[in-house]
């Protein structure tokens, strides 16, 4: 049990160090983000003074779903290789 605390506390310490240095990392991610919201809001504002657009837009993210996925396999397989 000790070897699975230690290990959660190793983990947690580095997802959080790595969370807070990614944006260091991209600094205008946060900007470029911004902007494409922006602009997404502003083509759906404009299809919605077009008549003959949907009123409704489906999203299925199939490819985010795919990758975590196979992310969490890995992970788990991981997991599992170091509790051995």
């Amino acid at each position: 049990m000790s070897k699975f605390f230690l290990m959660s506390l190793i983990v947690s310490i580095v997802l959080t160090l790595t969370l807070n240095l990614l944006p260091t990392l991209f600094p205008n991610a946060a900007a470029k983000a911004e902007h494409k919201i922006v602009e997404k809001m502003q083509e759906s504002h404009a299809n919605r003074l077009d008549p003959n657009t949907p009123k409704v837009r489906v999203l299925f993210p199939w490819k985010a779903m795919l990758i975590g996925s196979l992310l969490l396999t890995v992970l788990v397989n991981l997991v599992g290789a170091f509790a051995r």
